[in-house]
């Protein structure tokens, strides 16, 4: 059996890791606990998270018991790693609604029965701490002259901003956390994005002084596209995990849209396929390679939405680009639909209008933008004047277009914005 070590370095989730030799041999003496801190600043994770979970996940897959540490009471401070201002303060209140939330999304992934994996608030004994003591215990063994030298720190006290006082002990509450679960779970691997080396090597040094015992740390790198950008970004904003922020379909689209060049990487990241049968992603163009990017937008999607809405996009995506049959051995581990079927385009993002409103026109612009195929009716007149606003499938040139009800097509109108963004109207008699 492989070290699970080795399995998260041969699919791209290692960057660095402390003690990497004494790590592996650790990893390779049974069942051991890990785990990942997430930050409750929002109601739901994105993209962007999915690479520290599907860590857990294939830790868990590998007979490991995987810990989702949600921030509650580090919430309350705010994390400066990575951000140039002050992260906006959250109450009490909003920080537990978004760990509860949190909670139900990590779950998709991660199996918490019967104690195989763990969810933790650290609100439970951060917000506990008396601050004397604590000082004392904890602060003692923190060198000022070595923090202010953290990467995370230094880009705060060369802006404009500067570092807020509450924000400098996020790194003393972070380490306190990996001592406490040391101590109360047998935990001595903590894993993170590469912004957070800084406070994982800290927290290592920290169990060396208190516990005399060896604790090590993985971090991953950040994962850009090959364009550069950073994953989950969009032009419409962040992709969520939570369907009501980010459709199924919306989701799925994301993935199949990718680029070429990423299509090989992602499926090792975020999905579970054998890696086997990945690299033979290299040697796909054209057809074949286009097939590859449906399986990984399916599997991305399955994994999140499940199968049924996971299918749902897949026909609905067959329906407005074409159908396709994926041969059997291009990843033939994954679970998509290989034959054509009578595809259906009910997760197509659509919404519903009576006749009547159509009988005196509606111009096209301003359709665009209530369909949110835009952002602002300025934004619809200059996507029609550069040429890429269609109306069932036909260009539309004229800005003062009207849409009456001769546009209707079998009791829908199809709205498309470029190559790949459309939505139904479905007209209501």
């Amino acid at each position: 059996m492989k070290n699970i070590l080795d399995i998260l370095t041969e699919r791209g989730f290692v960057e660095n890791t402390t003690h990497e030799n004494d790590l592996r041999d650790y990893l390779r003496g049974g069942a051991k606990s890990c785990y990942i801190g997430f930050d409750p600043t929002a109601s739901s994770l994105h993209i962007g998270s999915l690479v520290p979970i599907m860590s857990l996940a294939h830790m868990q897959r590998n007979g490991h018991r995987p810990i989702a540490l949600v921030g509650g009471g580090t919430g309350l401070v705010g994390d400066p790693s990575g951000k140039t201002e002050m992260r906006k303060i959250l109450t009490p209140e909003q920080v537990e609604e978004n760990a509860l939330a949190l909670k139900k999304q990590l779950s998709l992934f991660i199996d918490f029965a019967d104690d195989r994996a763990l969810l933790i608030n650290n609100a439970d004994w951060l917000k506990k701490l008396e601050y004397i003591p604590f000082l004392r215990d904890i602060g003692r063994h923190f060198s000022v002259n070595r923090m202010i030298k953290a990467e995370s720190y230094k880009v705060r006290l060369e802006s404009e901003e500067g570092l807020n006082f509450i924000e400098f002990n996020y790194m003393l509450l972070q380490s306190y956390d990996f001592l406490h679960l040391f101590n109360t779970r047998d935990c001595r691997l903590q894993m993170g994005g590469s912004d957070q080396w800084g406070n994982i090597v800290n927290g290592v040094e920290l169990i060396r002084k208190v516990r005399r015992k060896t604790a090590f740390g993985i971090t991953f790198p950040l994962i850009t596209t090959s364009s550069g950008t950073k994953m989950g970004k969009t032009a419409k904003g962040a992709v969520w995990l939570d369907e009501n922020r980010t459709s199924p379909y919306d989701y799925f689209q994301y993935w199949i849209n990718c680029d070429d060049k990423d299509v090989e990487r992602f499926l090792a990241l975020y999905t579970f396929l054998p890696i086997e049968e990945i690299r033979n992603i290299s040697a796909l163009s054209d057809k074949d390679l286009n097939c590859a990017k449906a399986i990984l937008a399916f599997e991305t999607t399955q994994i999140v939405h499940g199968r049924s809405k996971a299918v749902n996009a897949y026909e609905a995506a067959s329906s407005m680009f074409g159908s396709k049959v994926i041969p059997v051995d291009i990843l033939p581990s994954s679970t998509v639909p290989r034959e054509t079927s009578d595809t259906s385009d009910v997760a197509v993002p659509h919404s519903f209008m009576d006749l009547d409103k159509l009988k005196a026109g509606i111009p096209a612009f301003k359709l665009f933008q209530m369909a949110g195929l835009t952002t602002s009716s300025g934004a619809a007149r200059r996507l029609i004047q550069q040429g890429g606003a269609y109306i069932n499938n036909q260009r539309i040139s004229m800005v003062d277009y009207r849409v009456t009800e001769d546009d209707v097509l079998n009791t829908e109108i199809l709205l498309r914005s470029g190559k790949k963004r459309f939505h139904k109207i479905m007209i209501k008699k």
